[in-house]
């Protein structure tokens, strides 16, 4: 009973082990740019406040712009852990 015990807690362990391995840890630089991204994001919102919204809508266009490049960092993120 013993022995059938140690075995099972070996392959469980075994099988923790293989999918820790496997789960996907985010690339530092890729998670350095996502944060630069949202910041610019911040800092323009800010900016469209200090000017009431009053930029022509270049500030709008830029963020959708910025909502983008998150997406693509976000599917770059998944292509390096394939």
């Amino acid at each position: 009973m013993k022995s059938s015990t140690l075995i099972r807690l070996t392959i469980a362990g075994l099988v923790v082990g293989f999918l820790l391995s496997c789960a996907s840890v985010p690339h530092p630089n890729l998670v350095a740019a996502q944060q630069y991204v949202e910041d610019a994001m911040d800092k323009v919102s800010t900016a469209q406040k200090a000017n009431k919204f009053d930029m022509k809508g270049h500030a709008a266009r830029a963020k959708k712009l910025m909502e983008q490049a998150l997406e693509e960092i976000k599917l770059a993120e998944q292509a390096a852990n394939q």
